[in-house]
């Protein structure tokens, strides 16, 4: 039996983060599409507490940012060692592919949010999805062995 090889844990870490912030801010322009912006925390014309599209927006963005960077770690650990077939491995890069064209192509259109409101509502989007995928990344490889 072939020994198990481990990738360096600051590769797989890096590399998950990567890909769960990518899938944050895929899901952050496809949801701006569908009126669930992160710009609507700062807009003054809102007469509720707390707009209802935000909040799910930061939600689905936070979750997403999380899972992505733990299943990302989680696949790249056992796709080394050849516990994932190969058949598995091409859907999820075919899913991974479409998720960010669908985003490329929502980006590609005129936004619907203000400029300003847009920007940091991305800004946030990006620090957001960052941060949680690093957390998704380290709660994966937290109990694989040290490289």
């Amino acid at each position: 039996m072939a020994e198990t090889i481990y990738f360096p844990r600051r590769l797989i870490l890096g590399a998950a983060a990567i890909a769960g912030v990518l899938l944050a801010l895929a899901v952050h322009m496809l949801g701006a599409r569908y009126g669930l912006d992160l710009g609507g925390l700062w807009r003054a014309d809102t007469h509720e507490f707390v707009p209802t599209g935000a909040a799910i927006a930061w939600w689905l963005i936070a979750s997403v940012g999380f899972s992505g960077g733990y299943f990302t770690a989680s696949l790249m650990q056992s796709a080394v060692s050849g516990q994932i077939p190969q058949r598995m491995r091409q859907f999820l890069i075919v899913v991974g592919v479409l998720l960010l064209a669908g985003a490329g192509q929502a980006a590609s259109a005129p936004s619907p949010i203000p400029t300003i409101s847009g920007v940091l509502g991305g800004l946030a989007a990006l620090c957001l999805g960052a941060v949680m995928a690093f957390c998704g990344a380290h709660f994966a490889l937290r109990g694989g062995k040290p490289n």
